[in-house]
């Protein structure tokens, strides 16, 4: 068997029955299955998500991403026939925003979408992505005015690895209980794990503070380079208050619920800066300085996120925790079971 080597993309793949993708959530939420990882033993430990404050030490702060899920996916048509299917990334400026669509169009071209909305599009990125400006009754929208559109119009960005329509039940499940700033293109989804009760005993046993970082869709992009040092991370909108800021700052114990607030803190332990684009891209390379314990999903092969993951506990436990989830039928991905690393 060849030496892996955790510069190399290859090295993260895993082989994952499709069976295994969770295509729906759970309920009860404290059903989902929860994989412990003791940095210090090297022990994996099965257990259930209710069981996880049996896990946690007693002295720990807790940062959570407050970001809500726009209906970022919208469907429409061309101005010159033909169905079209648009899902919002993020803004680039007050009238101008980067968006994916599916279907050939060219600078210039009028998308037409319900509710009297338009999109036309400007630029066509190397990237694929494409920037657009949105107009409604001959008014060019602003990023508050066209959320309020989305909302009536658009349908929850699933991920593209559920292979579905989404329904009413997603508008609900794939948005985290404590959602509050708008502008994410797919769910924080370690939090999705927190029912009412489980959330607010978290919050009397712990002191929590929030973080926004605005999840775009490059969350879903495969690392493609052979050397993952040649990987161009996405960029995506982040804030810090300054509650938060205060516990990063200390020298207080500090879990991480999901990789967005990972980055968040990790980006801000490097430059000091408060708000912005984080584009800190975390791995056995880059390993995180700060955050001293993480709660996540099970992630993609060659995805940076499993990537982060490797930073906490290298890159071959990673690979065991993995083969051991997959052996005991855990559910994958956003909609899917949990990991925490102590």
């Amino acid at each position: 068997m060849l030496k892996l080597d955790p510069s190399l993309s290859s090295s993260y793949d895993y082989h994952l029955p499709n069976s295994l993708i969770a295509s729906h959530p759970i309920h009860p939420k404290e059903n989902a299955a929860l994989l412990v990882y003791e940095r210090a033993s090297n022990r994996i430990t099965h257990a259930h998500f209710g069981e996880i404050f049996d896990f946690l030490p007693n002295d720990l702060s807790v940062l959570l991403n407050d970001t809500k899920v726009i209906q970022a996916r919208i469907f429409g048509l061309k101005e010159r026939g033909g169905g079209v299917e648009l899902l919002f990334n993020s803004p680039l400026n007050q009238h101008r925003f980067k968006v994916h669509i599916k279907g050939r169009v060219k600078a210039g071209s009028r998308l037409v979408f319900e509710r009297g909305l338009s999109a036309e599009v400007l630029e066509l990125n190397s990237d694929g992505t494409r920037v657009v400006s949105f107009w409604q009754n001959g008014k060019m929208l602003e990023t508050h005015e066209l959320f309020a559109v989305l909302d009536t119009i658009g349908h929850v960005p699933l991920p593209p690895y559920i292979k579905r329509d989404d329904t009413q039940e997603d508008v609900v499940e794939y948005q985290t209980l404590f959602a509050k700033n708008e502008g994410a293109v797919a769910a924080p989804t370690a939090s999705l794990h927190f029912s009412e009760q489980s959330f607010a005993k978290l919050q009397q046993k712990y002191e929590t503070e929030f973080i926004t970082l605005h999840v775009g869709a490059g969350t879903f992009k495969g690392v493609e380079s052979l050397d993952i040092k040649n990987h161009t991370m996405h960029k995506e909108y982040f804030d810090i208050p300054e509650p938060a800021a205060q516990i990063i700052k200390s020298e207080k114990k500090i879990l991480s619920v999901g990789t967005t607030v990972t980055r968040s803190i990790e980006y801000f332990v490097r430059t000091g800066r408060y708000s912005g684009e984080c584009d800190l891209f975390l791995n056995p390379l880059n390993p995180p300085k700060r955050v001293d314990y993480l709660l996540t999903n099970f992630h993609l092969p060659r995805s940076t996120l499993i990537m982060l993951v490797a930073g906490f506990i290298g890159l071959e436990e990673t690979l065991r925790a993995y083969r051991e989830a997959v052996e005991r039928k855990y559910r994958f991905f956003s909609y899917g079971d949990a990991m925490l690393i102590v």
